[in-house]
């Protein structure tokens, strides 16, 4: 076999992982954001003042933020379920030492603190949960991408081949879930008139940028014989093609129903979806071909995953619209948004009884079909990823309670609650403060620029792949590629944060 096709083969016919397993996974990114913020407040408190220097806040961020996630899905797999056991009591320690080491002056009781935390008003305007999940929805993309590549990354985290749940296919209906929470229908002023159809032209616009990327993308890999796996979304078809025209059909779709009712749109469509699979021969052409012998002949065949896997990926798209404007209603205070947690952690167990109903009555999970059992386990993993994401800025402004002045970026900003004493209680953040230093935030600096992000990610992982022997690499090599290359990656975006570049103009 040539180095291509032992490429292939070495991300081909896998059957991915266990619901528990991605579901203690999903743990690990919330508890490395919580890891950090608390050394920052940690520093604030042994210092008197934030974190300045842009070098070391880049190192925190990158050690604490990227690295225990490359760590996680390589050498340090085998013990996955006890990482967030360590994370947390780690967490904890540090947590500990803030309460324990507050000046005595300014302490503030305990109890104190809890009943003000439940009355805290939140910036309104700001949810950095929305944030961060895209963010490293990005990052462990990124991260996987080239990962597979390599032999460390388990087998069980890659993309399964017709049925299963790998990481990687979570990744994939993860990414469709954070576009769908701040698409224009989200984002949208309801008191602002607009034309019925202005957000459908300003899709039109704006998916020509994933257009280019999915023809640039098919172009350079066929010219260089860059190995591909055909049964993922067929022989010209990438997932650039995919975001874009669900996000046309969705626009489309949200401009003639009302978009508040997105989710009886998205039950529909992926109901419909699953009945003509289970009740055709549409499964057997999509996973046979036409002629019953994987055969690739014509565009419609040559291409069938990524074309028919559009309905379900629109489901999905449409019913995170639906959970995007749940969000985005008013919950101005931590009371409300622990009650905003409540109704996701409700919805996540509904979908999770729904996954079981479905996969022992039509189809298991099938990310090459996007059937309505895949649709059920992204949304209900991604809720679960964002809820925990929810969890840890709570426990963050908790902890800015316990320490006045401190700060943490990409966190709440923290409004003084109407009936509060400024001798007994907690001092205002001033609204903005913490934005005042954005180039102290890798997270902000990877959010102005994640589609240049995920573009680097792709040409510097088919850069190793052509240059290095992935498949035969050692664990110490393999470690120091996959951080070499995310380093750069993130050095790139800093810099442009720094400089406050932006690299979008569409």
């Amino acid at each position: 076999m040539s180095q291509n096709q032992l490429k292939e083969a070495f991300i081909s016919n896998l059957n991915g992982t266990s619901l528990l397993e991605i579901s203690v996974g999903l743990s690990l990114a919330p508890l490395c954001l919580l890891c950090r913020g608390l050394l920052l407040v940690l520093y604030h408190l042994h210092h008197g003042r934030p974190l300045s220097s842009r070098k070391h806040s880049l190192l925190l961020d990158f050690l604490v933020l990227v690295s225990p996630l490359l760590f996680s899905c390589t050498v340090l797999s085998p013990i996955i379920f006890s990482l967030p056991v360590i994370l947390a009591a780690f967490c904890a320690a540090i947590f500990s030492r803030i309460c324990s080491q507050r000046k005595q002056e300014s302490r503030v009781p305990f109890g104190q603190v809890v009943k003000e935390f439940q009355q805290t008003s939140l910036d309104p305007e700001y949810i950095p949960a929305i944030t961060v999940f895209r963010v490293y929805v990005n990052v462990l993309t990124s991260i996987s991408i080239l990962a597979v590549d390599f032999p460390q990354y388990p087998r069980r985290f890659a993309k399964a081949e017709t049925y299963g749940t790998g990481v990687m296919d979570l990744g994939v209906g993860a990414f469709i879930f954070g576009n769908a929470l701040v698409c224009p229908e989200v984002r949208q002023k309801s008191l602002v008139a607009q034309p019925k159809f202005s957000n459908l032209a300003r899709q039109f616009f704006s998916v020509w940028p994933l257009v280019s990327l999915g023809v640039g993308r098919l172009l350079s890999v066929k010219s260089v014989g860059y190995h591909e796996h055909t049964s993922e979304y067929g022989v010209h078809w990438n997932f650039f093609f995919t975001v874009a025209l669900v996000r046309l059909a969705a626009s489309l779709l949200l401009a003639v129903f009302p978009k508040n009712k997105s989710w009886v749109m998205a039950l529909t469509l992926a109901v419909l979806y699953q009945l003509v699979l289970n009740t055709t021969s549409l499964k057997m052409f999509l996973l046979h071909g036409s002629s019953g012998r994987d055969s690739r002949v014509g565009f419609l065949d040559a291409n069938r995953e990524g074309l028919l896997s559009l309905c379900g990926y629109l489901a999905i798209y449409l019913a995170s619209v639906q959970v995007g404007l749940w969000l985005l209603g008013r919950r101005s205070s931590v009371r409300g948004w622990l009650g905003a947690l409540r109704g996701l952690a409700l919805a996540v167990l509904v979908l999770l009884l729904s996954l079981h109903v479905c996969q022992e009555h039509t189809d298991p999970v099938s990310r090459r079909m996007a059937n309505l059992s895949f649709c059920l386990w992204v949304l209900a993993h991604c809720l679960m990823l964002f809820m925990f994401f929810v969890l840890t800025d709570l426990a963050l402004v908790f902890t800015k309670l316990l320490v006045r002045g401190s700060s943490v970026p990409c966190c709440w900003n923290v409004v003084k609650p109407p009936h509060s004493s400024k001798k007994h209680g907690m001092e205002a953040v001033p609204e903005g403060r913490e934005d005042n230093l954005p180039h102290l935030c890798l997270i902000t600096a990877i959010n102005k620029n994640q589609l240049l992000f995920f573009l680097l990610a792709n040409v510097m992982t088919g850069a190793v792949n052509i240059l290095v022997d992935t498949i035969h690499s050692k664990a110490a090599f393999t470690l120091c590629i996959l951080h070499l290359y995310m380093f750069l990656n993130c050095l790139i975006m800093h810099i442009l944060h720094a400089k406050n570049i932006v690299l979008k103009f569409w």
